[in-house]
């Protein structure tokens, strides 16, 4: 999805995937640890696909109406556009695109995914770089605390590289007919009546080729868009969807000696106080070869270098001596946007805000909208019959979303403003 954060963030396992209907007066941190990893490990049973690929619309005048297809255009190829069009490219009625501006892109992520992800959405263990047992949150005195310690014998959370990640989803989702167009989207032209029409929209984009860093610029006429090119989400821009505060990621992976990083091979971090980031953490997570050394902020963000020299100086003698070789920083989003569907047009993951306050987690909520967005339209359409309105995409996968995971936001959220306002909070928090 997601640090840096979430786009990405971890405490996934341990708050974000919290149940759907949570009683907020037991609630304890570790309490959250205990029912998510409880939830992680049986509320999902993996996810089965059957290969249907999608022969794509003809570009000549001269077809008839009855062989056209509905095009539905997928812009965004992180996680939450992968599944999206994994699903849409299995209904032989829909002709189905993947844009995607960079396929070897490495996002800016702390990269954790709940173990239930891996279950639920048919990720194989080796996309997996390492698996955390161990979970430390450390205080702004230095206390430690092991939130992981309620991890069975037999359950992790996955921290993952973005490139590794993102691209298996989209290889899957290819594999099943998507059509992949390498290009950056650069406007959309939407009809004034959208919204009661089912005339076609114009993504206008660069069409990258390989071997050259110069796109050329194309056009395509779709008839549903779902947007998951996220915070900066172009389509979001052109369906005016409204604007949301942001927090700015930013992390550096560091490769340590291998004596270093053996204290990381089951070991992740996460640190707070006012030094590492006035309203989130800090965190060190364990990669293949090195590890990701990061923080987060969205009420200070111009001081971002400031926090991530005290993440690294926290860290102390177990990343001495390390190379920085990655600096990466991206913008997260901190709020639903005001909204999410216009006509045919629906956002997923970041672009949509499905970030959680608190623990900054994204990709699982990236994977599940994209997924949940794409089963709606598609049953919506009836086989490629019809076009759905903004109605029902709101009153499908919208409601059923929120449903699903409105509680978890609103928890979080009150978690951040309760426990990141001050020193003293946070040491309460840990302890």
């Amino acid at each position: 999805s997601h640090p840096a954060i979430g786009a990405t963030s971890s405490l996934p396992q341990v708050v974000s995937l919290i149940p759907p209907n949570p009683n907020p007066i037991k609630m304890k941190f570790t309490g959250f640890a205990l029912a998510t990893l409880a939830a992680g490990a049986s509320a999902f049973a993996p996810s089965s696909f059957t290969a249907a690929p999608v022969a794509h619309r003809a570009a000549s005048a001269s077809d008839s109406a009855l062989s056209m297809k509905y095009k539905v255009a997928v812009v965004g190829g992180g996680p939450s556009g992968a599944c999206a069009a994994e699903i849409f490219a299995q209904e032989k009625g829909i002709d189905t695109v993947l844009f995607e501006r960079k396929l070897d892109n490495a996002k800016p992520c702390g990269g954790a995914i709940p173990l239930c992800m891996v279950g639920e959405f048919d990720i194989p263990e080796s996309t997996v770089d390492r698996k955390v047992r161990k979970m430390n949150l450390i205080s702004p005195t230095g206390v430690e605390v092991d939130i992981g310690d309620t991890l069975k014998p037999n359950e992790y959370i996955g921290m993952c590289r973005r490139e590794i990640l993102d691209k298996y989803l989209r290889d899957r989702a290819f594999e099943y007919g998507a059509e992949c167009v390498n290009g950056l989207v650069t406007s959309i032209d939407v009809p004034a009546d959208h919204k009661v029409s089912d005339k076609p929209y114009t993504i206008n984009y660069q069409k990258y080729e390989e071997g050259s860093s110069k796109g050329t610029p194309m056009s395509m006429e779709v008839d549903v868009i779902v947007g998951a090119d996220g915070a900066n989400s172009r389509v979001a821009k052109a369906m005016d969807a409204g604007e949301y505060n942001f927090a700015i990621a930013f992390q550096e992976r560091i490769k340590i000696s291998d004596e270093k990083m053996k204290f990381y091979e089951e070991m992740a971090e996460m640190y707070v106080g006012d030094d590492v980031s006035p309203d989130f953490y800090g965190w060190v997570f364990p990669k293949y070869d090195h590890v990701g050394v990061g923080t987060g902020t969205v009420v200070n963000r111009p001081a971002i270098k400031q926090y991530q020299k005290a993440i690294r100086d926290r860290a102390g003698d177990k990343i001495a001596g390390g190379k920085i070789i990655k600096v990466e920083a991206h913008p997260i989003p901190e709020h639903y946007r005001p909204r999410r569907v216009q006509g045919r047009i629906a956002l997923v993951g970041d672009a949509a805000g499905y970030v959680t306050k608190c623990s900054g987690e994204g990709i699982y909520f990236a994977a599940k909208s994209g997924r949940m967005a794409a089963q709606e339209i598609v049953a919506l359409m009836k086989g490629g019959s019809r076009l759905p309105t903004q109605a029902e995409i709101e009153d499908t996968y919208c409601k059923k979303y929120d449903g699903l995971y409105g509680p978890t936001y609103t928890v979080l959220d009150i978690l951040q403003k309760v426990f990141y306002t001050n020193n003293g909070a946070r040491e309460a928090f840990v302890e």
